[in-house]
């Protein structure tokens, strides 16, 4: 079989000095980083977007996200693998699309790359990458239903198609919407304009999808949005930066102020890694080239990877019976 990654080139070769590697057949991870920086076009030049520099841009910043991976860390009171010798972080490299192959035979190693990772038993995150990436990564969760998904977005994504594409960035949430393993939709942070029409707001809520504007989330709180969330569930959690205020990820291409605060974000994570198992997550529309001059959306984003890998750490997901 193929390889279905390929290694960074340049920079960093890997995000918080974790352990390459690039070959997933009866792969050893406990929790896994995979780059997904190209998803469906709309058009031949949004293809190359800034935002598919983004997995790199994210291991070039380990050093400001993590200064060392043995020192303390209060978001998740203790070091960034609490101390555990045992547990395999690895990074898989990228998925990269085959230029000789059919636009698109990315996804399809994507989604397998998803399932050889949870074959193994390890907690795949994904560095996209535009939002469109979500649609082949929770296709590749096809064997680990029912997924409660828990999405944080400025925008709806439910649309059908765009220039008749129908896997981009504007559409996951319609397309995990179909899958038969995914379950209850949960779209947190959600204010201004995209590029969703009011019939695709309309198709969401006949879904039943719960559709939570940012200011409902502010009157209320994460809390009370948790609690919303049903308990034991198997949780997918994607993170479209544009979600999260600009204030703190402003390397975005449609900032909106009023979004989700770091506090709020954090919340999130650590309460759903309580409430039941997040069996991945995704972070995405990150643009470099806006992140100047002080980087805070690659460390903002850094800084959900670390909750994520020490709150389920924390929680025993990965003690050896």
């Amino acid at each position: 079989m193929k390889k279905l990654t390929t290694p960074p080139h340049v920079g960093h070769k890997t995000f918080l000095y974790s352990e390459l590697v690039t070959e997933l057949t009866n792969i050893e991870a406990d929790i896994a980083i995979l780059g997904m920086p190209f998803s469906s076009a709309y058009s031949a030049h949004a293809f190359t977007n800034d935002q598919s520099r983004a997995p790199q841009y994210l291991r070039d910043m380990s050093d400001r996200i993590v200064r060392h991976p043995d020192h303390y860390d209060f978001d998740i009171d203790g070091p960034l693998l609490q101390g555990r010798k045992d547990i395999k972080f690895v990074d898989c490299g990228d998925v990269i699309p085959d230029l000789s192959k059919p636009l698109g035979e990315h996804h399809q190693r994507a989604a397998e790359a998803i399932r050889q990772l949870l074959r193994a038993k390890a907690l795949p995150i994904v560095l996209g990458g535009d939002h469109g990436i979500t649609t082949p990564i929770l296709q590749g969760f096809d064997e680990v239903g029912p997924i409660t998904l828990v999405h944080i977005d400025a925008h709806l994504d439910w649309r059908e198609e765009v220039n008749g594409v129908d896997t981009g960035l504007s559409s996951p949430i319609r397309r995990a919407s179909e899958m038969k393993h995914i379950g209850e939709i949960f779209q947190i942070g959600l204010r201004a304009q995209g590029s969703g029409r009011p019939a695709d707001y309309q198709a969401a809520k006949d879904h039943g999808a719960h559709v939570i504007p940012a200011y409902e989330l502010h009157e209320v709180g994460m809390q009370a949005i948790l609690d919303r969330i049903p308990d034991n569930s198997n949780y997918y959690i994607s993170i479209d930066a544009d979600g999260i205020d600009p204030s703190i990820m402003p390397g975005v291409d449609g900032p909106a102020p009023g979004g989700v605060t770091y506090l709020q974000a954090r919340s999130l994570i650590h309460g759903l890694v309580k409430k039941g198992r997040v069996v991945g997550m995704d972070i995405v529309e990150i643009t470099p080239a806006k992140d100047i001059p002080s980087k805070l959306t690659g460390v903002t984003a850094g800084r959900f990877v670390v909750n994520l890998i020490g709150a389920s750490i924390r929680a025993g997901y990965f003690n050896k019976k």
